[in-house]
């Protein structure tokens, strides 16, 4: 136990109270007079000792005040708990009865938002699982045991190691493998209607080799492309005010202009030149892939690996989703050691101030009765 304000127990000075007023307040002797003892030799009168009447009284007034001052010096109690009871998390799409069996011990929910018991029916996931045991790691106490039971290959992974404060026991389980990466169609380049036919041409081997869908149409003059879709001016002249506005409100436009200055190197050649630049324009992109798009005269266009090189810049693939679960047996963060809240058993004190007081209260009265 430690005091929180042991500036507190200065009141133990109100103890001089009680004990003076039982010093003031003993039964009085009243001296008679005989008169055969007028006559006798005076003697030296006995030392008078100090004597407390009613200690029992005394002892109660003493006590309820140092039950006061221990009140207002805090008193706080520290120490670790005693570990909480450990928790199994299942993932949907597992049995959870079967794996539990018929073992009552522990705490199983499913891992999902909520985590609802396993007794009620499976959920469906909405949310990843990789944020789900983040979730479940802050909420549960310092020294929970924690076990996990995830499908193998896991997914909803968001492309970072899984890391907790806590060791957890990793359980994967094999299950029916589903379509594991949800296909991401490339990006739609719409160049502009003035283009020359070289740059055209060269725009339209570049869609079909990344899919096989056919090339959209050519964009006229005046018209903007549409939401997700990758402009392209091939000329090196100012964009138009329209193709402007729609680029600073997130569009993304490909230009053969020279990049402007504090531009940054998206893509690079075999050789290591520098070949595609990106510069941010607002809340879109402006990517420069300056010289002449056609792949007669440019060598860098007739390289075997630009589309895809290409693509990769303009569309980064998302991190992977799915794995092999046991790759991905969270790792223990090394966190700093937080000392445990101390608990205030206030409540318990101002019920012992309660009862002392009553039972102070019923002896005084007791005594005030009392005939002299």
């Amino acid at each position: 136990m430690t005091l929180l304000f042991p500036l507190g127990l200065a009141a133990l000075a109100a103890w001089l109270l009680p004990l003076l007023i039982h010093l003031a307040r003993r039964h009085p002797y009243t001296p008679l007079d005989f008169a055969a003892l007028r006559w006798l030799r005076a003697q030296i009168r006995p030392r008078q000792r100090i004597r407390f009447d009613d200690w029992p009284l005394l002892l109660v007034r003493l006590l309820l005040l140092a039950a006061l001052a221990l009140l207002l010096a805090r008193p706080a109690l520290t120490g670790s708990a005693p570990p909480p009871g450990a928790w199994t998390v299942v993932a949907p799409g597992l049995d959870a009865r079967a794996l539990r069996g018929s073992s009552e011990v522990g705490h199983w929910h499913w891992l999902a938002p909520g985590f609802p018991s396993v007794d009620q029916p499976a959920p469906g996931v909405s949310v990843p699982l990789a944020s789900l045991l983040r979730e479940l790691d802050a909420q549960l106490p310092t020294g929970t045991a924690l076990t996990v039971h995830v499908p193998d290959p896991l997914p909803g992974l968001d492309g970072a190691r899984l890391q907790l404060s806590r060791p957890v026991h990793w359980q994967p389980h094999p299950a029916a493998s589903a379509s594991t990466q949800a296909t991401v169609a490339p990006p739609r380049l719409r160049v502009h209607a003035e283009a020359p036919a070289s740059a055209r041409q060269w725009i339209s081997t570049l869609q079909r080799a990344w899919s096989t869908q056919p090339a959209p149409a050519a964009l006229p003059a005046d018209t903007l492309p549409a939401r997700g879709e990758i402009a392209v001016w091939s000329g090196t002249g100012a964009l138009p005010s329209a193709w402007q506005a729609w680029l600073r409100d997130g569009g993304s436009v490909l230009t053969a202009a020279a990049p402007a200055q504090g531009a940054s190197v998206r893509l690079r050649t075999a050789e290591g030149a520098p070949l595609l630049w990106q510069q941010r324009v607002g809340q879109g992109r402006l990517l420069s892939l300056p010289g002449e798009w056609d792949a007669t005269h440019n060598a860098a266009l007739r390289d075997a690996r630009l589309p895809q090189s290409l693509l990769m810049a303009l569309q980064p693939p998302p991190p992977a989703r799915v794995a092999d679960a046991q790759d991905q047996a969270p790792q223990q963060a090394v966190l700093p050691a937080s000392a445990a809240a101390p608990s205030e058993p206030t409540p318990w004190l101002l019920m012992a101030i309660v009862l002392l007081f009553a039972l102070e209260r019923g002896m005084a009265s007791r005594s005030a009765r009392r005939p002299a």
